[in-house]
């Protein structure tokens, strides 16, 4: 798993940046097994997503729904049934789940986001937890698959099947690649998406304001739309003027909350922007992609390709331009979907696509299946097993997945709270606008000390609704389209269901409830 990698930093699905033959390894890899092209996430963001993976649960059931978010060992699932099945379990590099991966039999993972060059890694000791370090030298990519080979070649029992969780900390912002790759693509244009200069009918008063007016602080962006952060004040480290100089919301003067206008000369900044920012992207997924290339050789070379499974993805997907946005957490299509691809010869037929829907709670069980157990009762997700031997959804397999972002304009990335629906046509999403602890109360208690948080603050509720089998690009908000009326009164009632099936209601979190009830039927 990389940590960021988005489904447009592929060749194999189609995006304006296949062109660029970002990942000929992993695309190879995709196409000798299956590729999912509907996989997403259930909360774009690094702990709940990891946490999802590890569980086979939802937020509210494994207790994990933002960054603040721990796992301890007892609830570190998927390896312990992986040990139950005869399987030694490694997990090396990005970690970010808090407590001690202690279910794991080895692990040697990086200080919560860790560092993309020269890494510590904690590993175990005479110390307890966290206090046993190790050093290296070079970059984190490198350092990674350094380490997993060395498990793989001095660690492990060969006697024994293994189950390894190998995951960069890449290609995550700040974007830092090996100095070897500063040429990579230096003189090649990035095709650029439309909406980054013209986000035409795209988001709700939810996410734009009235008459426009909450642009200038919802949604970190390429351009200089954003006023709190934008990706400049990211990527220009060597610029003192700007690097880091974020501003905070309740600095913005009333002036300026006017709409943002694209004029030639912003246009120009912007493309300048966008063109460094997705080069250094792209920079640290090659080095992924070449990373992952050392892994496939020595497996190769110890005649074990054939028979280990092989799964590769992302622990959500990134904007990469689109809507003028940058970084994840919005339920957009770039953030939401997850690459996601499993080779295994000898019982999945190279050359299979599949548009099932998935997502990571899946993906436990999935495994668990694979390795010969059955998935316990207690994970909610369910294992798409058939579907990697067929190619073909079961009957009664699931035609819609729930989504629920629970931080609310953190980080400074400024996204708004929000939930919904997505199935193959249709994407239905809800912006109730507060964070989950309710700040109006005098009583509350919440993290005061977390960077970046405006958490505060509330934005207006609002229905965003995107016909995807016309408008894939999500570029037309149409929940006020009449014709779609019984379609979205079906969303609404399967989205109810769902949160009542899988334990993701308000019941806890009344200041949001009364937000929904005030404005289920707008």
């Amino acid at each position: 798993m990389a940590d960021d990698h988005t489904t447009q930093g592929f060749g194999i699905y189609g995006s304006r940046l296949a062109s660029l033959d970002p990942t000929p390894t992993l695309d190879k890899l995709a196409n000798e097994g299956i590729i999912f092209q509907n996989c997403f996430v259930n909360n774009s963001i690094c702990v709940p997503s990891r946490a999802a993976i590890l569980t086979g649960q939802r937020a509210q059931t494994n207790g994990v729904i933002d960054l603040e978010g721990s796992l301890a060992p007892e609830n570190q699932y998927l390896p312990l049934e992986m040990k139950k099945l005869g399987y030694q379990t490694a997990i090396v590099g990005k970690w970010h789940l808090h407590d001690e991966p202690a279910a794991f039999d080895y692990y040697k993972v990086l200080p919560v986001q860790g560092k993309y060059f020269d890494p510590d890694f904690r590993v175990r000791g005479d110390k307890p937890w966290p206090e046993n370090l190790v050093q290296t030298k070079g970059h984190s990519s490198d350092m990674i698959t350094d380490i997993t080979l060395d498990y793989l070649k001095n660690k492990r029992d060969p006697n024994k099947p293994f189950f390894l969780m190998h995951h960069f900390k890449a290609p995550h912002d700040d974007f830092e690649n090996a100095p070897r790759y500063d040429s990579y693509l230096a003189d090649t244009f990035i095709p650029e998406p439309e909406s980054l200069y013209d986000n035409a009918n795209n988001g709700s008063i939810g996410t734009r304001g009235k008459n426009d007016s909450l642009t200038r602080i919802i949604g970190s962006s390429v351009s200089r739309r954003n006023l709190i952060r934008n990706q400049a004040m990211n990527i220009y480290w060597n610029d003192t003027t700007i690097y880091k100089k974020y501003r905070e919301a309740k600095d913005i003067r009333p002036e300026e909350y006017v709409k943002w206008e694209m004029n030639p000369a912003e246009r120009e900044y912007t493309s300048k922007v966008y063109q460094d920012y997705l080069k250094k992207y792209l920079r640290c997924v090659k080095g992924v992609d070449d990373n992952v290339k050392r892994l496939l050789d020595y497996l190769e070379e110890e005649g074990l390709m054939e028979n280990t499974i092989i799964v590769y993805t992302g622990d959500q997907g990134f904007m990469l331009g689109e809507h003028d946005y940058i970084d994840k957490r919005w339920m957009y299509d770039e953030s939401m979907r997850m690459p996601f691809f499993v080779r295994y010869p000898e019982n999945i037929k190279p050359g299979t696509r599949t548009d099932a829907i998935i997502n990571n709670t899946d993906f436990a069980p999935t495994l668990i299946e694979l390795a010969g157990g059955k998935a316990p009762d207690y994970m909610q997700g369910k294992s798409f097993k058939t579907i990697l031997e067929t190619g073909e959804e079961p009957e009664n397999w699931q035609q819609a997945t729930y989504y629920r972002y629970w931080m609310h304009l953190a980080h400074k990335h400024q996204n708004p709270a929000h939930f919904g629906i997505r199935t193959k046509d249709y994407k239905l999403i809800f912006f109730y606008g507060k964070y989950w602890v309710d700040t109006d109360d005098p009583n509350a208690t919440w993290n005061k000390e977390s960077w970046g948080n405006d958490f505060i603050t509330h934005t207006p509720p609002a229905w965003e609704f995107y016909d995807l089998s016309k408008d894939p690009k999500e570029m037309n908000n149409v929940y006020k389209d009449p014709a779609y009326a019984s379609v979205i009164a079906d969303l609404k009632t399967q989205m109810e269901q769902m949160r009542e099936n899988l334990n993701e209601t308000d019941a806890k979190y009344p200041h949001i409830q009364k937000v929904i009830d005030e404005h289920w039927n707008d």
